[in-house]
């Protein structure tokens, strides 16, 4: 009794989706295309919020497999069922990766990097930029986005983040303190600017 549902079943997926890459119809590509949506956004919501923003390679990484994995259900070159189980596998070894760096910092300097300064007090560290194959134009152009300057002496911190991008802390801008003689010998003023 059990294996006649079971066959009904397949007898079922298969005509509906069909077996062969070369064999299917342009409606089955159509259900796959419908179904590989639904189920794939599924085991990307079980992938969490970090998966969405790809804060590192290891985020990016994941997000590129899971779209060619899932790409091959839908053309029909790999099996419909055993493509969204590596799917949900690959979500899962996420998952694993990730909690295991949340408690062990180093593995998770391992698979996500670490940050490295640029900039500390208004001096570049050359070095650094070149370790990152960035150019002074690339660092510039970033202050201009992102701290509104050109000018390095302005930067209190510049670091290059796990994800790529720059992040800037700029100086605490001291006062300037003028003072004005408003008549000679009576009165002085006093102004921060």
């Amino acid at each position: 009794m059990a294996t006649d549902f079971f066959d009904s079943v397949k007898y079922f997926f298969d005509a509906a989706l069909g077996t062969e890459a070369k064999d299917l119809k342009f409606w089955q590509t159509m259900i796959r295309a419908f179904i590989i949506y639904i189920l794939g956004l599924l085991i990307i919501r079980l992938g969490k919020k970090r998966l969405f923003s790809r804060n590192t390679a290891f985020d990016v990484i994941l997000g590129i497999i899971i779209g060619s994995v899932l790409s091959r259900a839908v053309n029909g070159n790999a099996p419909f069922l055993g493509t969204l189980t590596a799917g949900l596998l690959l979500v899962m070894i996420h998952w694993m990766f990730a909690a295991i760096a949340l408690r062990k910092h180093s593995f998770g300097i391992l698979i996500k990097g670490k940050p490295e300064m640029i900039i500390q007090n208004g001096e570049v560290n050359w070095d650094v930029l070149k370790k990152h194959d960035l150019t002074e134009s690339d660092l510039i152009e970033s202050m201009h986005l992102n701290a509104s300057t050109e000018d390095f002496s302005q930067i209190q911190l510049a670091t290059i983040e796990r994800n790529g991008t720059i992040s800037f802390i700029k100086k605490d801008k001291q006062p300037k303190v003028v003072e004005i003689e408003v008549k000679e010998g009576v009165q002085k003023i006093r102004i921060e600017i």
